[in-house]
């Protein structure tokens, strides 16, 4: 474990959550647990001087995620986001539900520099589609994604390069498979698909969580039967192999962290990434989610290199280095290889 545990650089992988809230014009799993912004309080953005000054003092970053809770096209500045730090040499993506999409912002994704744009889209019927995404529409996400590809096509662009993201679960296994080949109808070059992210299993967990750890119980692949998961997926890879899309699936069986395996091997995450919310708190990645379960100070109060270098940061790195891990970490699908 020798040097796993020193404090490193700053790192060359930032993710920022450029909007906090998740009840005003935007779409919903059915279990709501957050209450930043409307209607319990002021729009839950990030002010863009915060992010323009925490931008800048990452000098050696190289790669921006701008996503969190929030759907990132409610912030009124985020294409300025995208465009700052796009003019700094630093690739930018985004994920999105493309509920908000219209030829303006369109427009936007391809002008602003935008890498990637990773879609949310769980399943590729209607009925699916808009049960798992309380609000959703699927005739608009499909009229969205086609005013999308024609400005892309009408500014003569290659960006944003399109990944479809979906969630995987009992309720749309079943649908991969017709997800892939909606994905080949709509120009996407990748596909990833990602296992439900958090068992939250932790003893910590606060009390309005419960749904949520519930939902993921009653969800998880991990429990399904091997066999209808191995079909789907060998069927999904199939189709993708021929379509000419780079498909990721996720283990459903949790791998062993033999005694003395390195931190960064475990999970590099604090060691390469850092997550930030909406109001500059640092959290150990995106799978923590929301800053009341840790965080390990306010990186616009106290500033970056000051909180990735504090003891709450490498105390919580010796700890995920160890054979005892933080219990956030035991609950998490990237640190048991079933994301």
């Amino acid at each position: 474990m020798t040097g796993t545990t020193s404090r490193p650089p700053l790192p060359g992988f930032l993710q920022i959550e450029p909007v906090g809230q998740c009840n005003l014009r935007c779409q919903m799993c059915p279990i709501q647990f957050r209450r930043d912004g409307p209607p319990f309080g002021p729009p839950a953005f990030m002010p863009f001087d915060m992010y323009a000054r925490l931008v800048n003092e990452m000098n050696g970053v190289n790669e921006l995620h701008l996503q969190g809770l929030g759907e990132p096209m409610m912030h009124p500045r985020f294409f300025d986001m995208v465009a700052y730090a796009t003019a700094r040499g630093i690739a930018v993506s985004t994920n999105s539900n493309l509920t908000l999409l219209n030829g303006r912002r369109a427009e936007h994704c391809v002008r602003s520099g935008l890498q990637w744009l990773h879609v949310s889209i769980d399943s590729a019927t209607s009925e699916t589609y808009e049960r798992i995404r309380v609000r959703g529409r699927f005739d608009r996400l499909v009229r969205n994604l086609e005013t999308l590809l024609e400005a892309r096509q009408g500014l003569a662009s290659k960006l944003p390069h399109l990944r479809l993201v979906a969630v995987v679960m009992r309720q749309n296994l079943h649908e991969l498979p017709g997800l892939v080949r909606f994905a080949r109808q709509w120009s996407f070059e990748a596909m990833f698909v990602q296992h439900l992210c958090h068992d939250f299993g932790e003893s910590s967990l606060p009390a309005h969580y419960a749904p949520m750890r519930a939902f993921v119980q009653a969800q998880t692949l991990l429990d399904e039967t091997p066999d209808r998961v191995a079909h789907y997926f060998e069927e999904a890879r199939a189709i993708a192999s021929e379509a000419g899309i780079d498909l990721r699936l996720p283990r459903t069986r949790p791998r062993l962290h033999p005694p003395g395996t390195p931190g960064p091997d475990r999970c590099s995450w604090p060691w390469t990434g850092a997550y930030v919310s909406y109001d500059g708190y640092a959290m150990p990645c995106c799978m923590v989610a929301t800053p009341d379960r840790i965080n390990f100070g306010n990186v616009d109060k106290q500033g970056l290199r000051s909180v990735w270098e504090g003891d709450a940061y490498q105390s919580f790195r010796e700890r995920l280095a160890s054979n005892h891990p933080p219990d956030v970490c035991r609950s998490c699908s990237v640190y048991a290889g079933t994301f």
